[in-house]
């Protein structure tokens, strides 16, 4: 399950939670609210995956660059050797070939910037959904904390009011 539907389950949750009469305070689902973070860090790790298969997609497009480039580069020189015989022919087939060399170099180049751009973007995406997790689940842990000291605070207050003399 991907990280932003977890996400969405878990603010659906918390939103779903029962107000506590004149307070700001919401009775939610501890229960679910863990099995929706424990799903979550079950997720985190498929994300990763997720961001491996990208680098090593990358890795392929640009090996695949390199073949091209290798692959051009003998076709530019079994060109240029079989003009080799006439010097017109040799100087036409050296430019042929270097101008075949420079194109695929400048496609590898372009090729391999892309794929660095797109591995970028997916891992930057990735960051901010785990920082994203990262805070849900520590506004959800400080909430759960101050309801429970709270609970905790309100029943002793609620006693020396019923025993003023304590």
């Amino acid at each position: 399950m991907d990280i932003q539907h977890l996400l969405s389950k878990l603010e659906a949750v918390l939103l779903e939670a029962k107000k506590v009469p004149g307070t700001k305070m919401r009775l939610v689902d501890t229960e679910r609210c863990f099995q929706i973070i424990d799903q979550m860090v079950l997720a985190i790790p498929e994300e990763i995956k997720k961001a491996q298969r990208i680098e090593q997609e990358k890795e392929h497009i640009i090996a695949r660059a390199k073949e091209e480039a290798d692959r051009l580069r003998a076709l530019a020189r079994e060109e240029a050797q079989r003009y080799a015989e006439d010097s017109t022919v040799l100087a036409i087939a050296k430019n042929m070939a270097d101008s075949i060399q420079e194109r695929a170099r400048k496609e590898a180049e372009q090729m391999r910037a892309e794929a660095d751009q797109y591995a970028l973007e997916v891992l930057t995406r990735l960051r901010d959904e785990v920082a994203h997790i990262l805070q849900v689940i520590s506004n959800g842990i400080q909430k759960l904390e101050q309801a429970q000291a709270q609970r905790n605070g309100g029943t002793s207050a609620d006693e020396h009011m019923l025993n003023p003399g304590n």
